[in-house]
């Protein structure tokens, strides 16, 4: 493998992003993806800085099988004025169990006067002390040289000081820290190549991503000399985020030829990725470079008919090297080219059906104009075009009726109770069900009629619900359009509604989707 380590600080650095709250088992699942796909470190938390990274490398040591992966310990240098050995949390990175230790240390002269609040000889001492002392103990040291280069505009020769202790007391790497996030890739990399040259230190990357540069600013430190490269999945991290460890390593693999993971676990990003989106709650970035499921993703006529000839035409790369699919996107900037590429990945052969083609893109084109939008809901073009393709209704069931009423007494909450009347499985089935809101309440009812006939939706689950009011002129007048997920727990589609009235779409979105989950079920249309 490549001499460029991949180390990933997900459970730490990324943990601070707003909203991100991981528990113990989350960062230990977490953990294990990241394994699976190959990096080389993996940095678990701070332990004794809190009891939940103390208590997750406690765990680690029996619950956690890494294969591939070494993990680190994140803390600090010792105090000012004092010892490391006497340190508490000096002696918690020992206590931890990681064979690794990655500590934090000043390069920038005015945080250590005003922040540390100490001399600039004592935090070299510091860093000294610390990395002798852990390397005593038996443990590799890596260094984040925090604010470096801020710290190297306002002071080159201190901030390379600092490099130059850590290497000389036994630090592995030093990994210079773009903590604010404030440069650009052009900064970087002078300042990458003075540091190599100036050190002769193994030099690392951290970058975060507020000027929108982490990974061309990550690039740009390769570029320069830079064998150790810090990020985080999904680009979690505090402010705008870190460094997208997925994109730096597919742009070094794929388009620099470096072998930094293997082959067949670099196919594995896309869905570790949208793994780890489950276990972090944070909702997949859909244009996410490489892993997200727009990025292979083509929309408009044009690209279609070239696709049709030569994917690479319109592609930067073939998608199954991180996992991914192309995905043709139906709209009403599509063209046949387009229906014939979408019908191909749903199992049918529409070459040469010009006149089935037409009629399906008329439909689409307009639907689209009464505010349908088929590339946010495939599941719902899919019917579509069965419907086209086989003559056949797929609605395995007929609405006879349905009804919502809303009631609130007082103070008391609003709540809403729905009758859904159908035609399932030969039988007329009367259902009603109750809910916190109108199309929660439908929801349930649905299940309810169409349980006996279609035990399979017992395992369907409505995960998301998103209203787009069309022509916000007309106010509560407004045509509104509905979108649904739905999941089987294995995977999820969505649906869409389009209506004046907020809950009609909201129907004719929920019906699509317990539709199309019948038709993944394999369940025959009687």
């Amino acid at each position: 493998m490549s001499d460029l380590q991949v180390y990933d600080t997900t459970l730490r650095d990324g943990a601070q992003q707003e909203g991100l709250n991981l528990s113990v088992s989350d960062k230990l699942a977490i953990a294990s993806h990241l394994d699976e796909l190959g990096v080389g470190f993996i940095e678990g938390g701070w332990p004794g800085a809190n009891p939940k990274d103390t208590e997750f490398f406690a765990r680690a040591r029996t619950e956690l099988r890494l294969h591939n992966a070494t993990l680190a310990a994140f803390g600090a240098t010792r105090r000012v004025g004092g010892r490391a050995a006497d340190d508490p949390l000096v002696r918690a990175l020992v206590d931890s169990g990681a064979s690794v230790v990655t500590l934090v240390a000043k390069s920038h002269v005015r945080h250590v006067e005003s922040a540390l609040r100490t001399t600039l000889e004592e935090n070299l001492e510091m860093v000294r002390d610390t990395v002798s002392f852990l390397r005593g103990e038996g443990r590799r040291v890596f260094l984040d040289a925090e604010h470096f280069f801020d710290g190297y505009a306002a002071d080159r020769g201190y901030a390379l000081e600092v490099v130059r202790v850590a290497m000389e007391s036994g630090a592995e790497v030093v990994a210079l820290c773009d903590t604010n996030g404030g440069m650009l890739p052009n900064q970087v990399a002078d300042v990458v190549a003075d540091a190599v040259a100036a050190t002769s230190a193994r030099l690392g990357i951290h970058c975060h991503n507020d000027t929108g540069c982490a990974v061309a600013n990550s690039m740009a430190a390769v570029d320069a000399g830079a064998t150790h490269v810090q990020g985080t999945i999904n680009g979690y991290g505090e402010r705008t985020g870190n460094a997208d460890l997925l994109t730096v390593v597919s742009n070094l693999q794929i388009k620099r030829g470096l072998p930094l993971l293997e082959t067949d676990r670099l196919r594995e990003a896309t869905r570790i990725a949208h793994s780890i989106s489950e276990i972090t709650n944070v909702p997949p970035y859909s244009r996410q470079p490489y892993v997200g499921a727009s990025a292979f993703a083509h929309k408009a006529g044009l690209h279609a008919s070239a696709i049709r000839v030569d994917p690479d035409l319109y592609q930067h790369t073939d998608p199954q090297h991180v996992g991914n699919d192309m995905r043709m996107l139906v709209s009403d900037m599509a063209g046949r080219a387009s229906i014939e590429l979408k019908g191909r990945e749903l199992g049918y052969d529409l070459s040469g059906n010009d006149v089935l083609l037409s009629r399906v893109l008329a439909k689409v084109k307009e639907l689209e104009l009464r505010g349908y939008t088929f590339d946010a809901a495939d599941a719902s073009f899919e019917l579509l075009l069965r419907r086209e393709v086989e003559d056949d209704s797929y609605t395995f069931f007929e609405v006879e009726s349905w009804r919502v009423i809303t009631d609130a007494r007082g103070d008391e909450s609003a709540l809403s109770e729905a009758t859904v009347k159908v035609v399932a499985g030969g039988e007329r089935v009367v259902a009603t069900g109750e809910g916190n809101g109108p199309v929660n309440a439908l929801d349930h009812a649905l299940r309810r009629a169409l349980a006996p006939a279609y035990p399979e939706l017992d395992k369907l689950e409505l995960i998301d619900f998103r209203v787009r009011i069309l022509d916000a002129a007309h106010g509560t007048d407004a045509v509104t359009r509905v979108l649904i997920e739905t999941s089987d727990g294995e995977t999820s589609w969505e649906t869409i509604g389009v209506a004046g009235n907020i809950v009609e779409a909201s129907w004719h979105a929920l019906v699509e989707g317990v539709t199309y989950g019948l038709v993944r079920a394999g369940v025959p249309v009687r």
